[in-house]
């Protein structure tokens, strides 16, 4: 794990205790149902953190780790980016077949320039992306998943955002693979992947 990493994980370890559990201007929404997930699908039209529009097909020919959220999130989303980011570590030379995404649910407030400062701080191979409330909306319905906007006076700009926060898995076709639910443990992760990598050649 990285100083970084460490600092960050730190970070959010106080905000949880200082808080008595997670903050509520992070809390999690509904999450994909079990019975709903085979229909889940990758498809958005996003741009990246340096300025290029991305779709799904631009991922086609690695393993794809998403997960959504927003750069004001104070716990849930560090956490699991820090997660991820770790999961990249330990992979090694198998890294290069994964990409992990970061899609902000926050229009308003994330534009590119600013997936720039934070995203990479986690690790250089993440890869944040943005979008307009409807190309938003569009990928959050291709994905299944829900966020809201909720008004809290504690929290920056005064609201917060509710959001899913299970991470996505899709095969290097673009298929949809499985679910990884929030607080899964960054080796269980490393785990899955080495074996469905080792297995897909």
């Amino acid at each position: 794990m990285t100083r970084l990493q460490k600092v960050l994980w730190a970070a959010v370890a106080v905000a949880v205790i200082a808080a008595g559990g997670l903050a509520v201007y992070g809390s999690r929404a509904p999450e994909v149902a079990t019975d709903t997930a085979s229909s889940v699908a990758a498809a958005f039209e996003l741009t990246d953190h340096d300025g290029v529009v991305r779709t799904a097909e631009d991922f086609r020919g690695k393993w794809s780790l998403v997960f959504f959220g927003f750069t004001n999130c104070p716990d849930i989303c560090p956490t699991t980016l820090a997660e991820i980011a770790q999961v990249m570590d330990d992979l090694g030379p198998q890294a290069d077949a994964v990409q992990p995404l970061f899609i902000s649910v926050d229009s308003e407030r994330d534009r590119p320039d600013q997936l720039a400062e934070y995203v990479p701080q986690f690790h250089p191979s993440i890869l944040g992306l943005a979008g307009t409330p409807e190309q938003i909306e569009a990928a959050a319905a291709s994905f299944k998943i829900f966020y809201e906007r909720v008004p809290e006076e504690t929290a920056p700009d005064g609201y917060t955002i509710g959001h899913t926060s299970q991470v996505f898995l899709f095969d290097p076709d673009g298929g949809f693979v499985r679910l990884y639910g929030y607080g899964t443990p960054a080796p269980e992760i490393t785990a899955d992947l080495r074996a469905r990598i080792d297995a897909h050649g």
